[in-house]
């Protein structure tokens, strides 16, 4: 089975949130809108980049179709994460989608600067965040075509 069937029958989506409760209203935000999704969380920019380079233990981790990448994270944050993974050729054709609180003008320069594919503030109404969610799933998860990826060595 190739990436593009494996994509088909369960997209992959890796967060990087530190807040539990945006992690939870995620989770069950695209559970809603597709339960077949397989999406694994990253607390902070250290682990992120380790789940990604396959790390610490981390042999069997899936190359996610979609990074969801907050911007405001303990120990490495989102702004230092998008330039390693977009500085790096393996993982940089994965589309890394910015999911913060922050609407400033500056935050969102220097994420597009850094090759951000996306730039999504979150909402603070539940009905918003879940049609916000929904949005990703229909477009990145269901819409976009996106290069077949190679496996993380």
């Amino acid at each position: 089975m190739n990436h593009l069937e494996t994509r088909e029958m369960h997209p992959r989506v890796l967060l990087v949130e530190d807040n539990i409760g945006d992690v939870r209203l995620t989770q069950e935000a695209f559970h809603q809108a597709n339960p077949s999704i397989e999406l694994r969380v990253a607390s902070d920019g250290v682990e992120a980049m380790a789940y990604l380079r396959r790390e610490g233990g981390r042999g069997e981790a899936f190359r996610p179709d979609v990074i969801l990448l907050d911007l405001n994270l303990p120990r490495m944050d989102g702004r230092q994460v998008l330039a390693c993974i977009k500085e790096d050729a393996i993982l940089k054709t994965i589309p890394t989608v910015i999911l913060t609180i922050s609407q400033a003008e500056p935050d969102i320069a220097e994420s597009y600067q850094l090759q951000a594919n996306c730039y999504l503030c979150k909402p603070v109404q539940w009905d918003a965040f879940e049609d916000l969610v929904k949005s990703v799933n229909d477009f990145w998860l269901t819409a976009a075509k996106l290069p077949q990826q190679r496996l993380v060595s």
